[in-house]
């Protein structure tokens, strides 16, 4: 079942308020977080929304969606959760990133020495389930990937974007960058 922009925001207003993962933030202020870091670094409206949208597959796997139940012993594999539902909305600029971010997360723990240190607690763990640091060839792949350090970029604002109480634009905001994207 495809989403519409309103299905969207109804998903948001009415699951956003759950916790992001064991972050001390929700899932909505995650994603205005994300959002609005990448806004401030001056990316494309289509990585903003991609910023914006990159964790909905969680919102979706929540059980509001007929998508599978996942327990704390399995990732729920949210990044591509997503895709079916919100392909027909947008194009590879913002689907893409959404679909990479957790790779992401996987190829900088293979090429920055120092970058798994940075990660929250629930990220180190998040990382373990979804198949741990990438060899030197998946990285090298990963490289290759057209839509690879658009990816990293959002997945650096996904780590920075856990901050209890950080002011950020309203939800209203990024759902009006949201329907200008839509295709």
């Amino acid at each position: 079942m495809a989403l519409t922009l309103n299905d969207i925001s109804s998903l948001i207003n009415t699951q956003g308020s759950k916790q992001y993962g064991g972050e001390a933030v929700s899932q909505l202020e995650h994603a205005l977080q994300c959002a609005y870091l990448a806004e401030c670094a001056q990316e494309t409206e289509e990585t903003i929304v991609a910023a914006f949208l990159h964790d909905i597959g969680h919102l979706l796997s929540a059980g509001k969606v007929d998508t599978p139940v996942i327990d704390d012993h399995t990732d729920d594999l949210h990044q591509y959760i997503a895709l079916p539902f919100i392909r027909t909305l947008f194009s590879d600029a913002v689907l893409e990133p959404i679909k990479l971010h957790v790779d992401a997360k996987r190829y900088l723990c293979a090429v920055d020495k120092g970058y798994w240190a940075t990660l929250s607690d629930a990220s180190k763990k998040s990382l373990a389930l979804q198949g741990g640091t990438y060899s030197d060839q998946e990285a090298a792949e990963f490289e290759s990937n057209i839509y690879g350090q658009q990816a990293v970029r959002l997945r650096r604002y996904d780590d920075l974007a856990k901050i209890p109480g950080a002011i950020t634009p309203d939800l209203n905001h990024y759902l009006a960058i949201m329907h200008r994207v839509a295709l």
